[in-house]
């Protein structure tokens, strides 16, 4: 069975993978998923999905970043609110 959040967790990687990245920054881009470490969902307009979701780096080291998505599925839409480096517990924004 597939959980409702699961596709919302690749959809964050993905989303995060195409957003333009700084040549001097610290890049973490090229993000594969891995697994959901944590999921927690909120009904508002739609249903936002926190998530705390590991990823491998392009030299395949495990981290672990906070997602949040907003999905309105009468509308096909899925936003992604927030992506980072994980600062711990996980809390609604």
């Amino acid at each position: 069975m597939v959980r409702k959040w699961s596709i919302s967790t690749m959809y964050s990687v993905d989303e995060y993978n195409r957003l333009p990245r700084s040549t001097t920054a610290n890049d973490e881009g090229g993000l594969r998923f891995s697994r959901v470490v944590e999921a927690e969902q909120q009904v508002v307009s739609g249903m936002k999905y926190y998530m705390k979701i590991e990823a491998l780096t392009k030299s395949g080291d495990p981290k672990v970043f906070e997602s949040v998505v907003v999905v309105k599925p009468w509308l096909r839409s899925k936003q992604l609110v927030k992506f980072g480096p994980s600062q711990g517990v996980l809390r609604p924004v």
